[in-house]
């Protein structure tokens, strides 16, 4: 069983602590650090860069989304969880467009933080369907004036794109191609170039906008 190296941002200590415990609890997860402040995470997570990132949202200084929209250009493949005490569908929202791939509630039962975790580890994107509601309408708001210079997708990424759109997880992706794991992530990273966007959601609702 492969093991999943994390590394937490929370400013609370004992909760720190106690999800600590949890990740280090399971077999397949190992904690690499914990920081109390979205700075020294910064200043700190290139030197030990872990496979996924939980951030509190509410951090004193900067806070979560800030941490994640200025992560992302430097680790646009960093898988990042939102963990929050309450259902914020606004500074959620804000974080998932900012590049997080799901978000945790901290009064969730143990079990379910790690299959979170493990969701995200997957590809998925953990959220409650009040986010995934305000997400489908983020699809629906009408589209930016298209670029004029914009380069536009080939037909591979063109297939990459409807078939994320619809759901689908990178593996699944490679598999019902014929491509491989890193090829996917190599066609998504000229698509985010070509649409001026670091994240899966920000290039779903760019190609959703210019198909309607």
């Amino acid at each position: 069983m492969k093991t999943c190296t994390i590394s937490l941002v929370e400013d609370n200590l004992p909760l720190a602590e106690e999800l600590q415990e949890l990740f280090a609890s399971q077999p397949d997860m190992e904690v690499l650090d914990v920081f109390p402040s979205a700075e020294i995470a910064l200043e700190r997570l290139p030197a030990r860069t872990p496979e996924m990132l939980v951030v509190d949202i509410r951090l004193p200084g900067m806070n979560g989304v800030e941490l994640i929209a200025a992560l992302k250009p430097a680790f646009p493949d960093l898988p990042i969880l939102v963990l929050t005490m309450y259902d914020e569908s606004d500074l959620i929202f804000d974080a998932l467009k900012a590049g997080a791939s799901g978000y945790l509630l901290k009064r969730a039962a143990g079990d379910e933080l790690c299959d979170a975790v493990r969701q995200v580890q997957r590809g998925g994107a953990p959220m409650s369907p009040s986010i995934a509601r305000k997400v489908v309408q983020s699809f629906r708001t009408p589209p930016s004036v298209p670029d004029p210079d914009a380069v536009p997708l080939s037909p591979r990424e063109e297939e990459i794109l409807g078939l994320l759109a619809n759901g689908a997880l990178y593996k699944e992706i490679a598999g019902s191609l014929g491509i491989s794991l890193d090829t996917v992530r190599t066609h998504l990273r000229r698509i985010y170039d070509k649409f001026h966007v670091h994240t899966r959601t920000e290039a779903v609702v760019r190609y959703l906008g210019h198909r309607r």
